[in-house]
């Protein structure tokens, strides 16, 4: 054996010191678990060294245990070194087995970073935050941490006060109800005021719109938002005989026609309903016990918050203007069927003149016939006679006056006929070359002056009607010149009120004011000097009335003429 090896005696006392030790560390470790003594277990480089405390000031003591704030003392690895029992209260842990327990098992595996963090900062010098603890019987509850480095036998410890924050929290929830309650109480409140409010506002309303309505002349009345009368001025009374009566009339509907009440009081459910202005004519019947129309009005009255508060109306007699109203209908019917009449007239008229102008052509052919045959029997001599020549020429004559004669109630027949026809656009421009060409010889011949000045170019007719209104106007201002003077024409058109204007004017012979009335009359006449039947203006008016068009003319006697016709596009 080595010299150095112990001995069996050795051994045993060297065990028997270490029994005595272990023995001597137990019970401490009891004390401290129990409460008997405070201590402190500190990690050091020759192991964990346990730290008595029971040298602790007395008062410091009392106030950590009578905390309701949970406190402990912790190691840099997160063993409890010492906690109150206000901790072990928290954690629903037995306080013996908190302490030299691992910290990190009362906190949550989702929150293990934010209180290693929290950790890290108070070590480092202060630090403050919020987080969850699992307690014994595995609730998470709210907890707020604060923590400080305290220095114990120069040794660093952590200190951290924990604040359950539950009860806070339920304080809050109590507040925010509280608060929410109070807050209702105040809405009602106000609610209730406002209805005072707008019940005084009806009130001084009801009184306002009494004093006005009793000032006019008409049958005044309220109803509440219901529909239910509140208010008749004494006009009402005055009508139904009851002259003492002031107020309300709930029965006032009794008087109205038993034929009006179906619609009159359909139409006022309805206004109540929407909101909408009440309008309706009804008969009412009055203290000699006749019915006279009332046109009855009324319109809802609101406060400020748009709500109705009721409804202020007026009953207007309109029986006069009613009775009025249905001669006015009768004599509309009776003219309508004078119009069918005219209609009627007017169809036979064309007939008429259809028949006539088909049967006289053929007597007038045979007079012209045996005119031609007679003047083929007799001798040369006898036609060139002074006393049968001039009965010839006049036999002639007649016959050709005949003819035209048969020609322009054809005419006028076939525009009877047209009226309502389609128009199309027409070029308006073209049309006047056209006519203008046709007229150049008379042009020429009477060393006419022609102005054209065309600016609307389209109107809305039928091509040869407005091809005969041009050429009417154009040759008669031609027709009709002054013996002193060289005849000077201008036409024009333009863009007027949505239509167009065609001018026609002359410095020709002109025409009375007193006669310009019957200028465009059938087989109207004035210079007997020049020419012509009649027809030609009749038949431009015709034409341009059955476009929904109008003509129009100034004249001054030896000045000229003016010729307006305006066309319509619609």
């Amino acid at each position: 054996m080595s010299e150095f090896e112990p001995t069996a005696a050795e051994l045993a006392r060297a065990n028997e010191e270490l029994r005595e030790q272990l023995e001597e560390a137990h019970e401490l470790i009891h004390a401290i678990r129990t409460g008997a003594v405070d201590a402190l277990a500190v990690q050091s480089a020759e192991g964990p060294r346990i730290f008595t405390l029971q040298g602790a000031d007395q008062s410091y003591r009392t106030l950590i245990e009578q905390m309701n704030e949970g406190a402990l003392l912790l190691a840099e690895d997160a063993t409890v070194l010492y906690c109150n029992a206000s901790l072990a209260d928290l954690l629903r842990c037995p306080l013996a087995e908190v302490m030299g327990r691992s910290f990190d098992e009362f906190v949550p595996p989702g929150f293990k970073q934010i209180w290693a963090a929290l950790m890290l900062k108070g070590w480092a010098g202060k630090s403050r935050g919020e987080l969850p603890l699992r307690t014994q019987t595995g609730v998470l509850l709210p907890f707020s941490v604060s923590m400080n480095v305290l220095e114990f036998n120069e040794t660093p410890v952590l200190a951290v006060i924990v604040t359950d924050l539950s009860a806070q929290r339920e304080i809050t929830a109590i507040r925010a109800q509280v608060a929410e309650q109070n807050a209702l109480l105040d809405r009602k409140n106000e609610e209730l005021k406002r209805e005072e409010a707008a019940r005084l506002a009806g009130e001084r309303a009801a009184a306002e719109a009494s004093r006005v309505l009793e000032g006019i002349p008409q049958i005044a009345w309220t109803a509440n938002p219901q529909g239910f009368n509140t208010y008749l001025n004494r006009r009402w009374f005055d009508y139904i005989g009851r002259e003492n009566a002031v107020g309300s009339d709930q029965g006032w509907d009794a008087h109205l026609h038993p034929d009006d009440r179906p619609a009159s009081g359909q139409r006022w459910r309805e206004c109540l309903a929407s909101g909408e202005p009440y309008e309706v004519e009804y008969r009412f019947r009055n203290r000699a016990g006749d019915y006279r129309w009332m046109l009855g009005r009324a319109l809802p009255s609101r406060n400020t918050q748009g709500e109705i508060i009721q409804w202020i109306g007026t009953c207007t007699d309109i029986h006069e203007q009613k009775l009025a109203l249905e001669r006015i209908d009768q004599a509309q019917q009776q003219l309508r069927d004078n119009n069918e009449q005219l209609t009627r007239a007017n169809v036979d008229l064309d007939n008429f003149i259809y028949t006539a102008s088909h049967d006289l052509r053929a007597p007038i052919s045979n007079i012209e016939g045996l005119l031609d045959a007679l003047l083929l029997e007799l001798p040369a001599a006898t036609t060139q006679s002074e006393e049968v020549h001039p009965l010839l020429d006049l036999m002639q004559d007649s016959v050709n006056r005949f003819k035209r004669t048969i020609e322009h109630l054809t005419e006028v027949s076939r525009l009877q006929k047209e009226h309502g026809g389609l128009a199309v656009p027409v070029d308006l421009a073209a049309v006047v070359h056209d006519v203008r060409l046709d007229l150049e010889p008379v042009i020429q011949s009477t060393e006419a002056r022609l102005d054209v000045d065309v600016q609307a170019t389209t109107v809305l007719f039928l091509e040869k009607n407005l091809r005969s209104v041009v050429f009417n106007l154009l040759s008669n201002a031609l027709k009709y010149r002054a013996p002193n003077r060289s005849p000077h024409v201008r036409l024009r058109t333009w863009t007027e009120a949505g239509g167009v204007v065609l001018e026609v004017s002359d410095n020709g012979l002109g025409l009375d004011a007193a006669y310009t009335d019957r200028l465009f009359g059938m087989f109207q006449r004035f210079h007997d000097h020049v020419e012509g039947s009649g027809i030609g203006l009749y038949m431009v008016k015709k034409m341009v009335e059955n476009a929904g068009g109008r003509i129009a003319v100034k004249s001054t006697l030896g000045v000229g003429s003016v010729f307006s016709v305006y066309f319509t596009n619609q």
